[in-house]
């Protein structure tokens, strides 16, 4: 599978309550069984309006198929080719 960010512009999540973030979590959770193991969802960055989600997937149609059937807006998806972090130092 290949790993995606997707950019969800979604206006005030940054102020969404703990009951309104599970909320999102619960029906994004129904999509991906739903869908069924082509994709995976590592996890999100809460970010003023925005959400930033890792997802594994084998395409982007499988990205597209969550945000519809989970009713969460999909802005912008992009291939995250390579990971790096201070540990890429040492190699």
């Amino acid at each position: 599978m290949k790993r995606f960010m997707i950019e969800r512009d979604i206006p005030g999540i940054g102020e969404f309550s703990l009951t309104e973030l599970c909320g999102a979590a619960r029906a994004s959770n129904q999509a991906l069984a739903n869908i069924g193991p082509s994709i995976q969802w590592q996890h999100s960055y809460v970010a003023g309006g925005k959400t930033f989600c890792i997802y594994l997937a084998e395409s982007e149609k499988d990205i597209t198929k969550h945000s519809e059937l989970s009713g969460i807006p999909c802005s912008k998806i992009t291939e995250i080719k390579q990971i790096i972090d201070p540990l890429t130092a040492n190699n």
